[in-house]
């Protein structure tokens, strides 16, 4: 019985171990990059480089859903190949085929909005460096009272 368990233990906190280990593919780990790159954003090139990357990735994952279709389009004529499994074969490559789709439009959509974002800074001028708060009135201020037989 104890051996048992602790074979059980064991072996639980292998997987566990394994699963914290494991890597995250290249398109999750660029989607972890960009969304910390999203929150950082503050100028004009900052916003423009976002959606360039979001553009790239929704290019690449159409890319992926379209194999997927390719697919799909192939498990669906020919399923008489893959017998019992064909049914699953299809549901699996259509839930994937979704997921890249929705993924792929999400990152349009963030695009777009990145591009947005964008061209307001640009229109608002903020690429410019920014100014100190107040300058300008003690300029004003040195101007008028820079004559110190002004001041009486």
């Amino acid at each position: 019985m104890k051996t048992r368990l602790g074979t059980f233990i064991a072996v639980l906190s292998t997987l566990g171990l394994l699963a914290s280990c494991a890597q995250m593919g290249p398109l999750e780990k660029q989607s972890d990059d960009i969304n910390k790159a999203a929150q950082n954003a503050r100028t004009y090139a900052d916003h423009e480089n976002l959606a360039k990357q979001y553009a790239n990735t929704a290019k690449e994952i159409q890319v992926k859903a379209e194999e997927q279709k390719k697919l799909l389009q192939h498990y669906e004529e020919k399923s008489y190949l893959y017998g019992r499994q064909a049914q699953d074969i299809q549901s699996r490559t259509w839930a994937l085929l979704n997921k890249y789709q929705q993924a792929a439009e999400e990152n349009i959509h963030q695009a777009a909005f990145h591009q947005r974002m964008a061209s307001e800074l640009a229109k608002r001028d903020y690429a410019a460096p920014a100014e100190i708060p107040g300058q300008r009135n003690r300029e004003n201020k040195a101007k008028v009272g820079s004559d110190p037989k002004d001041r009486i």
